[in-house]
């Protein structure tokens, strides 16, 4: 119940996030609070630019990972913080692969594996067999950490636009972190 109430006061802007997090059972607990997430988005794309950006706004540092320098240099451009290799220290982090076309995929996903990212996934379609699974084959990635990777990503809400994809994705991600199931179901 008190966690609810955190909730409705952080809502009506009667508290902040970290006060109402301080005072929850959760973190009570030992869970992280919601300015403990990281969010990374792989590769530049009209996806990653609104996941990073939603993602800002609901509380979590952002970072995006782009080899392509000109790419990277024109999401700079955007006002994102861009590397060009997967970091080592993901710790507790969620890892997103917004673009299963490129070149690169194979590489960044197995590094991303061999990190302590909480969740790694790549978005696509269901109907069809992923093309890193091909990839992190091809580079001897055991078919336990190829089956870490989440895919599809985010809720069923029938999303087709990058802004669509984004919200789907993040909202699946915070249910996740929390527990919940997404959806309607209580």
């Amino acid at each position: 119940m008190a966690e609810e109430n955190d909730a409705c006061a952080v809502a009506h802007g009667h508290t902040s996030e970290a006060t109402a997090a301080a005072s929850s059972p959760a973190m009570a607990s030992g869970a992280a609070s919601p300015t403990d997430r990281t969010l990374i988005a792989v590769f530049a794309s009209p996806v990653s630019g609104y996941l990073l950006r939603y993602a800002a706004d609901a509380g979590y540092r952002i970072l995006l990972v782009e080899p392509d320098d000109s790419r990277a240099a024109g999401a700079k451009m955007a006002g994102f913080t861009a590397v060009s290799e997967m970091p080592a220290d993901l710790d507790g982090a969620d890892v997103v692969v917004t673009d299963h076309h490129r070149d690169e995929l194979g590489v960044l996903l197995r590094d991303a594996l061999a990190t302590k990212a909480r969740w790694v996934g790549i978005i696509g379609k269901p109907t069809i067999v992923g093309p890193h699974v091909a990839a992190l084959e091809s580079l001897g990635v055991a078919p336990g950490d190829i089956a870490r990777v989440h895919r599809p990503i985010g809720l069923n809400i029938g999303s087709r636009t990058p802004p669509e994809i984004a919200v789907s994705t993040l909202a699946g991600l915070i249910a996740d972190r929390n527990s919940r199931p997404g959806g309607f179901s209580f």
